[in-house]
C-alpha cells in the first residue's frame, strides 16, 4: 500500500492516474427478455432471471420461471455479466446487482433487468463500484415522479473512478471479493442455525420431543389465562434521543423516554406497524398506546416468549387474505392457544436450549456485521484511491 498524489474530478478527489468514466464507457448495457404468459412453462424451457432471484447481492433460485420461447441473444446471460434490477415497483430495489457465474450462462434475463457486460476493464471491479454508495446515490438521483427505472440515457450519465490498469483494478476486487466471501459463508451459516432452530422449536414447543428426565401429558391453554395483557397509554411523540428509560412502540427498533408506566418483567408485542414483533424487558419501561405488555405471569416467561415468537404470526393468519395482517385486538391475544409442558422447570429447560440457540445465532450475526463493517471501510479507501493495492 502507497500513498499517491490526488486530482479534483466530478467525484471528487481521486488519485492522478485514475480517471472518470461513465458506465457506458466501460461496459455495453442489454435490454431483457420481454415474454408473456402463455410462455410460462412448468418444466423445461428456458429460465429468466428476474429481480427476485437476487438475493443478498447473490444470485437465489427459490423463485423461478421457464419459458418456452426463443431467446435473442441479447436477452442470454455470458459469464462474469452483472445482473441489474433496472425497474421494480420498490424503489430500493431498483440497482440491486449479482454476478453471473459460468454455470448460468445462456439462460434469460427479464424485460425489467439489465446486463452490463465489461469493456476492457474488470467485472468485478465494476461490480464493486456499482454497488458502492457514491454510484447507487447517482443510481437514484435518476428517478423521476411517476416511472422509476434506470435507461440507457442514465448508463450514460452515471460516473466511476477508474484505476489505470487491469492488474490494479483485479487487485481491488479480489480484496473485496474476499471479503464477500467471508460474509457470505457466515451469513450461509447464520440461515442454517436458524433452519435448526425453527425445527426445534417444531418439535420442543409441541411436545412431539421431549426432554430427558421429564414425563407427564401437556396441555393447551388459553394465553390470558397464562398472564395479564394490558396496553401503553403513551404517544409516540415522548421519545427522546438520551432518555432513561426503554421505550416500546409498533418499531423493531427501541427507543428511549424520560418516564416509565411499568416495573416487571414482560413481553411486548407490536398490536399494528411491525404487527407481532416482540420485546422482552425487565425493570422499569415505556409503551406506546397500541403495543401490548405481557405480564404476571403463571408459566416460565421465556418459554411463553419462545413460543409467541414460532407460533404467533402463523396463528394471527389463520383466515386472514393476504400476507399481511394490519393490527392485533386484544381479544385474539387472550384466546392465543398456548401448549404447555405440565411443570415450569420443563418449561424452562425448553426455553434454555432456545436461547442457547438465539445466543449462538446473535454471535454469528454480530461476527458478520463486523465484516460487513470492515467491508465498508474497505470500499471507502480502495475505490477513491486513498489506499492503492501494488
Amino acid at each position: 500500500m502507497t500513498e499517491t498524489n490526488f486530482k479534483h474530478t466530478d467525484l471528487g478527489l481521486i488519485p492522478h492516474d485514475w480517471e472518470v468514466k461513465t458506465i457506458s464507457e466501460v461496459a455495453d448495457n442489454y435490454t431483457g427478455l420481454t415474454y408473456s404468459p402463455l410462455d410460462v412453462c412448468t418444466f423445461g424451457g428456458t429460465l429468466v432471471l428476474r429481480s427476485s432471484n437476487i438475493q443478498e447481492d447473490v444470485l437465489s433460485f427459490k423463485d423461478n420461471v421457464f419459458v418456452n420461447m426463443e431467446i435473442p441473444e441479447r436477452a442470454k446471460t455470458k459469464e462474469n455479466d452483472i445482473l441489474v434490477c433496472v425497474r421494480n415497483g420498490s424503489n430500493r430495489l431498483i440497482g440491486k446487482s449479482a454476478m453471473i457465474p459460468k454455470e448460468y450462462e445462456n439462460v434469460a434475463f427479464g424485460a425489467f433487468m439489465t446486463v452490463l457486460r465489461t469493456v476492457k476493464i474488470d467485472s468485478g471491479y465494476l461490480l464493486h463500484i456499482w454497488r458502492s454508495e457514491p454510484t447507487q446515490q447517482q443510481v437514484h438521483e435518476t428517478f423521476g415522479a411517476t416511472i422509476n427505472q434506470i435507461t440507457d440515457k442514465d448508463f450514460k450519465r452515471i460516473l466511476i473512478p477508474l484505476p489505470p490498469t487491469l492488474a490494479e483494478q483485479e487487485r481491488i476486487a479480489g480484496a473485496l471479493s474476499s471479503i464477500d466471501t467471508l460474509i457470505g459463508a457466515l451469513t450461509e451459516q447464520i440461515e442454517k442455525k436458524r433452519h435448526i432452530k425453527q425445527g426445534t422449536m417444531q418439535q420442543l414447543l409441541t411436545g412431539k420431543k421431549r426432554l430427558a428426565g421429564f414425563t407427564g401429558a401437556w396441555k393447551e391453554v388459553r394465553l390470558g389465562d397464562n398472564c395479564a395483557i394490558t396496553t401503553g397509554h403513551k404517544d409516540v411523540n415522548i421519545a427522546v434521543p438520551n432518555g432513561q428509560y426503554n421505550f416500546y412502540t409498533c418499531s423493531r427498533d427501541v427507543y428511549k423516554a424520560n418516564t416509565y408506566s411499568f416495573d416487571t418483567e414482560a413481553i411486548l408485542i407490536a398490536g399494528n406497524g411491525d404487527v407481532g414483533n416482540l420485546h422482552y424487558h425487565k425493570g422499569k419501561f415505556e409503551v406506546y398506546q397500541r403495543t401490548y405488555v405481557l405480564y404476571d405471569f403463571k408459566a416460565d416467561v421465556q418459554y411463553i416468549l419462545h413460543n409467541l415468537a414460532w407460533n404467533l404470526i402463523t396463528h394471527l393468519k389463520q383466515g386472514v387474505v393476504g400476507s399481511t395482517i394490519p393490527y392485533i385486538v386484544i381479544g385474539q391475544l387472550l384466546d392465543y392457544p398456548l401448549v404447555l409442558p405440565p411443570t415450569i422447570a420443563e418449561q424452562s429447560a425448553i426455553a434454555a436450549v432456545l436461547s442457547r440457540m438465539d445466543t449462538e445465532i446473535a454471535a454469528l450475526e454480530q461476527k458478520r456485521d463486523k465484516y460487513i463493517a470492515i467491508k465498508s471501510g474497505m470500499m471507502q479507501n480502495l475505490l477513491t484511491g486513498k489506499i492503492r493495492l501494488v
